[in-house]
């Protein structure tokens, strides 16, 4: 018998340190949390990538 796998929220901490320019609700959620407009937000994270950090960051907040 196999015993289940376990669960971890490993994958989870990791996707929140990012935001993915692709996904309309992330680019909305960050829009609104730095009182940007949605399209700055895609701007910020072609220039400085991906990472929430920078981009909040390059948004000047």
């Amino acid at each position: 018998m196999v015993a289940a796998k376990k669960k971890t929220a490993r994958g989870r901490k990791q996707d929140r340190t990012r935001v993915a320019k692709g996904q309309d609700y992330e680019v909305r959620y960050e829009a609104k949390k730095t009182g940007r407009s949605a399209s700055a937000v895609k701007k910020a994270v072609k220039k400085v990538g991906n990472s929430r950090k920078r981009v909040e960051k390059r948004l000047g907040r």
